[in-house]
Parts: structure tokens; sequence; C-alpha cells
């Protein structure tokens, strides 16, 4: 098996560094992550500017750019005619669940993949301090060696979140939905010694609604690890039909008028 490691958090990041030395005994593995910190850049693209790429050791390289250009660095050219089986973007140094996965760099990373056409699974820790990267870690690495089927299914797009917690206090796995998040998040102004403004996007630790079935709920009260199965398609399937109308109010008259 071929896999496609990546990040959001960089190419040194320990979450990155202890995936990539459990993985490396069980495939052909491949690191192309960013050269810096990208948390929170979604699915970003270097367009206006050039992008670099740096050479560590064989088979593993950083990127001057965001999660998904690495990505697309890995699968369309330094794989090119030899994608991988797999990518898989983590561990990442804190949680990704509910909308949060709209900003967040590591599950961009896996969206990217997908888009590729590679089989693609975002993993991270439910903490933003003092991570026990173990855990998550274990849990890839055996489900690589053990089950790789459960991950390389034409489609998969897989988010997953892991307690913060030792593998003896983990209850077990969940396949969830996405929660939904309270948003406390406020604009913080500052002022430089030179008396310029400048702003920091801030907040308060994030809360969630409740429901049984949501990652937040399997991972904070269940204490399991979440798995959410996503799509690519944002089509509310729902909503096409109760918007009908739309298309009569566009349909020409006898005289070529829309209506």
């Amino acid at each position: 098996m071929r896999i496609l490691l990546t990040n959001d958090d960089g190419i040194h990041a320990q979450g990155l560094q202890l995936l990539k030395e459990a993985l490396a005994p069980l495939c052909e593995l491949w690191v192309v992550a960013p050269s810096s910190q990208q948390s929170a850049t979604s699915h970003s693209l270097t367009l206006g500017t050039i992008l670099r790429r740096r050479k560590w050791e064989d088979r593993i390289f950083s990127v001057h750019g965001t999660p998904a250009d690495s990505v697309l660095m890995g699968v369309n050219g330094l794989l090119k005619g030899r994608e991988p089986d797999l990518v898989i973007s983590g561990v990442n140094h804190g949680p990704n669940m509910g909308e949060d996965v709209h900003y967040s760099g590591t599950v961009a990373a896996a969206i990217e993949g997908a888009i590729l056409g590679v089989p693609s699974v975002a993993i991270s820790i439910a903490s933003f301090r003092d991570q026990v990267f173990a855990s998550a870690v274990r849990f890839m690495a055996e489900t690589v060696r053990d089950h790789p089927e459960r991950l390389t299914g034409p489609g998969t797009l897989l988010n997953i979140n892991v307690p913060n917690l030792p593998w003896d206090q983990i209850q077990g796995v969940s396949v969830t939905r996405l929660g939904s998040r309270f948003y406390g998040d406020v604009i913080i102004k500052k002022q430089d010694p030179r008396g310029h403004e400048y702003f920091w996007i801030g907040g308060e630790e994030p809360t969630w609604a409740e429901g049984d079935d949501t990652d937040f709920h399997a991972v904070h009260t269940l204490h399991r690890i979440s798995v959410t199965p996503l799509k690519l398609d944002f089509t509310d399937r729902d909503r096409i039909a109760a918007m009908a109308a739309w298309t009569c109010t566009f349909q020409p008259d006898e005289a070529g008028r829309r209506r």
C-alpha cells in the first residue's frame, strides 16, 4: 500500500512525526506537508505566487504552502502516474468536529485527496493542549495494518476525532454525524508600541449542542473515537424540489421576454 501523509501543523509537528514512525513499517510512505503552521487555512490553494518544495530525506518533503497544496503536490507532482492508495492528514493538534471542518486545514487536505480521486482520512486529537498522541497513532496504524479496506474503498472520505486519553481509557469507536458548535469567537483589539491597532480572532473554548449521534457526544461524553463519513457534494437535495418555482420564473414568454 502507498500512503501519502500530510497535516496542517507543519512538517515538524509532533503528531505527524509520531504517525510517520508508526506507518513507515506498514506501507510505502510518502510525507508531503506544509513547511509551517497552516491551521484554519481551510481549502485554500497557492495560485498567485510560486510554490516551493524542499526535500528532507527520501520520500519526505515540505511545501511552502497550504495543506491542500501539499496533497496536490504529492498526488499530481511527486507521485504522478503512481498515485497513492490513501491520503492521511494528521494527527492534528486539536479537534476538528462539527462546523469546524469547514475551517480546518487538516480536513481540507483530506478533501483535496478525495477530489483527486484518492480515498482520504483526516485524524485529530480532541484537545488543544497536553495532547496524548499515542492513542490516535495506534488507532490509525492498527486500522491500516488490520483493516485497510475500511480506509481505501472508492469515495472514502473520513473525519476521525480521538479522545485525548490513554488507549486503555478509550471506550471504542462510534460512527457519527457532525455536531453543531455554539460560536463565541470575538475580535480582540490591541495596540502596538507605535500606536497602531491590530486584531486577534479569539474567544472561549467551543461549546456544542447535544446530540447522541454526534462526533462531540462520542468523544467527550462516551470517550469513544468518532468516525464521521463526509462527502464532497454540498447539494441540499431536499430543497431542490421546493425551489422549482425559480425555473418557472425565468421562462421566456411568447415575445421572448423573461417572466
